[in-house]
């Protein structure tokens, strides 16, 4: 039995118009050029403006008109809303940009490379092999990892050669051919199975009587595990030998390679692209100016061609032809008016938000010393600008600001905050630069433990637990003391 109830439900919904502006607002400069064409090409009612254009404002979209598919478009409407007499122009650029932004140039290299697995293809079917052991061979090649090792067992080998190419082998068999062929191919160490196997194959092709090779490969072969744990002591009384000959035993050691495949293009296409900075920060007279991009300001306006089709309309609104080709064109031009309007409102909100982290900031970028920067949160710029926390994330991510202290990623002025002995608040970033310096100063053959860090840091005034030394210095990439050791 159906029944009648009514029901009260609060929802939110994003208008289509909303989406895409928050879409526009994260893509970086080379993202946001990319979209622009595109949206270029696909509404042939917007177009760049060539001269500069007049300081008219435009109107935003009526919030009632839904721009997908052409049942929501009203066939009775006023052409003259669409018939500009004193022929305005849209428009989103600004005098807020550097003069200098036409030097940030998109260089995009395409370049092609041989790839590891081709290399060595070409030198197993040069040298003399049975048949038979070839088809071996170069399954061998075809399981070898971008770094150039044999990461899967043998025997699983074996097994795959059997199910898979019809050839019945045994693990010696495999090894033989790994060992014998494969493992003497160029570059030196390819086919290791691991980072020692590696080591040695590259020490044994020096064919040297130097003394610091001969002891580095004996090193390599039974004692590799004092050497990853720097037990330098161990391995002197080992060899009976002076610190000065470990120490050139080591330097051998430091000219091989752990990833003999790393030189090589894995996926035969590379493109190395220029970071275009989003922003322009300069200093002058002790005043920080930022800037957009021009790039992210372009001048855009509506087609005087599709405004003379619907000047043609005007005067014949009995074609049903030309009545069609206006239903067509009052879509596009209403989505080029707002897609100017999101320009508009993208460029804006970077602008605030670029102002805002300048204003916050304002010590580092006169002094360039990243222990000048003060603790700050997306929040913080949210409560300033009175944009939501979610924006300011979109605005930051991905984007980059040319300073007078270099390229600077703009999401490493962000920082949680602790508070030091005097009460004051200070950012997680500064402490790291402290506990960077003490370390580097560090004495090489006795590195501080975490321990040491903590007492050192504490007479500095930051009162920090070891397991927070320990975060921060795994963040730096800084190893335990015990790597850290040296002669």
């Amino acid at each position: 039995m159906l029944k009648q109830h009514l029901q009260l439900k609060l929802g939110q919904k994003l208008a289509p118009q909303q989406i895409q502006l928050m879409k526009l607002i994260q893509l970086h400069t080379l993202e946001f050029e990319e979209e622009l064409e595109r949206e270029l090409e696909e509404n042939p009612a917007l177009e760049v403006a060539k001269e500069e254009p007049k300081e008219d404002e435009y109107s935003s979209l009526d919030d009632s008109y839904e721009t997908e598919g052409t049942e929501s478009i009203e066939t009775d409407f006023d052409v003259n809303d669409y018939i500009y007499d004193d022929e305005p122009n849209y428009k989103t650029a600004s005098s807020n940009y550097s003069a200098d932004d036409e030097d940030f140039d998109n260089e995009s290299l395409l370049t092609e490379g041989q790839s590891l697995y081709d290399y060595l293809m070409e030198q197993i079917n040069l040298i003399n092999i049975p048949q038979d052991d070839l088809k071996i061979a170069e399954y061998i090649i075809g399981n070898l990892d971008t770094d150039g090792y044999l990461r899967r067992e043998v025997k699983s080998i074996v097994d795959d050669l059997a199910f898979s190419q019809g050839i019945y082998t045994s693990v010696d068999k495999v090894e033989d051919i790994l060992e014998n062929y494969v493992q003497k191919l160029d570059p030196s160490g390819v086919g290791a199975r691991g980072l020692q196997e590696c080591l040695l194959l590259q020490i044994e092709k020096k064919v040297s009587a130097n003394k610091a090779v001969s002891l580095a490969a004996n090193i390599l072969r039974f004692q590799f595990d004092a050497l990853t744990n720097k037990h330098y002591n161990k391995i002197i009384q080992k060899y009976d030998i002076e610190e000065e000959d470990l120490k050139d035993a080591l330097e051998e050691i430091s000219k091989l390679s752990p990833k003999v495949g790393g030189n090589f293009d894995t996926q035969t296409i590379t493109i190395n692209q220029e970071i275009i900075p989003d922003f322009v920060i300069s200093v002058k007279d002790g005043v920080v100016v930022p800037m957009l991009n021009s790039k992210n300001a372009p001048t855009l306006r509506v087609s005087e061609e599709y405004k003379d089709i619907l000047t043609t309309y005007s005067h014949d609104k009995n074609s049903s032809e030309h009545k069609q080709a206006a239903l067509f064109i009052k879509q596009k031009l209403d989505a080029a008016k707002w897609y100017i309007d999101a320009i508009n409102q993208r460029q804006n909100t970077l602008l605030q938000t670029i102002n805002a982290i300048v204003k916050f900031q304002h010590n580092y970028f006169i002094t360039g010393d990243e222990k000048s920067l003060k603790p700050m949160i997306l929040k913080d710029i949210a409560d300033i600008t009175g944009f939501d926390i979610s924006t300011i994330s979109r605005v930051v991510k991905s984007k980059y600001a040319d300073t007078p202290n270099g390229i600077l990623y703009l999401k490493d002025l962000f920082s949680d905050s602790l508070t030091n002995d005097d009460g004051e608040e200070v950012s997680t970033k500064e402490i790291k630069m402290h506990l960077q310096e003490v370390i580097s100063k560090e004495n090489k053959r006795k590195p501080l433990t975490d321990d040491a860090l903590v007492v050192i840091l504490k007479e500095q005034g930051y009162n920090i637990a070891r397991r927070t030394i320990a975060k921060y210095r795994e963040q730096l990439n800084i190893p335990v003391a015990r790597l850290r050791k040296e002669l």
